[in-house]
């Protein structure tokens, strides 16, 4: 019996357009500006973590300057970095906070979390962008604030998604058996690091996903049904 579904955002509740047509770019065009805001504890621990990141990986001491165009260079590239999403999650609350855009959430979506939290199902977000990116994201949705409907947000600091460890963990921390948890992705690396936790998997094959033919497939959360 499934206890809680787990999903991802990007290609499963979100339009992958979304994050590379809107966040990245505003992200870049504003990284500059935590120049000023450097002092602030939060943002000077995430910029003393790129410079030992920057460190450890290619022995370069970075100043503050240096700090934010590895940022930006890490956002071009795309990295999994802790630092990167947590420095995106304050830039994209201005963002989300001023009204230059809203979270996208496939239409599909809001009635199904409706429908699972009625039974009794519990529900959890699990992605690469920090736990301040995905509360905003339901938070200032095209359906408004949705973050209600989830019980967890996970990021990077449980683990690397494709790793079976992180699912490990997410399961003893809502305190479920592996074989009671629904993990939702476009990536079958992560459908495979979660299949072999435990967990039942579904790929999302949105438009531009190519299928996986290795685990069930759906179009949509709609024609997911989950028996109490």
């Amino acid at each position: 019996m499934i206890q809680l579904v787990l999903m991802d955002i990007e290609g499963t509740t979100t339009s992958v357009s979304f994050v590379f047509d809107v966040l990245f770019p505003y992200f870049r065009e504003n990284i500059q500006s935590i120049a000023a805001r450097a002092e602030e504890p939060e943002i000077a621990a995430i910029l003393k973590q790129v410079q030992d990141l920057a460190l450890a990986e290619t022995g370069e001491s970075l100043d503050q300057a240096g700090a934010i165009a590895q940022l930006h260079q890490w956002s071009v590239e795309d990295r999994k970095v802790a630092p990167l999403k947590a420095i995106q999650g304050f830039l994209w609350e201005e963002g989300y906070k001023k009204g230059d855009f809203r979270g996208h959430i496939y239409p599909d979506v809001l009635p199904k979390l409706k429908q699972w939290r009625t039974q009794g199902i519990q529900l959890g977000i699990y992605s690469s962008g920090s736990v301040k990116a995905q509360k905003l994201l339901f938070g200032y949705s095209d359906y408004g604030d949705l973050t209600g409907y989830f019980d967890y947000f996970f990021d990077l600091k449980v683990g690397q998604k494709r790793d079976v460890k992180s699912y490990q963990a997410i399961a003893q921390t809502a305190n479920i058996p592996p074989t009671n948890i629904l993990f939702l992705s476009d990536v079958p690396a992560e459908l495979d690091a979660a299949t072999q936790a435990g967990y039942q998997t579904i790929h999302l094959v949105r438009p531009g996903t190519a299928p996986a033919p290795n685990y069930r497939q759906e179009s949509d959360f709609s024609t997911i049904e989950i028996l109490g």
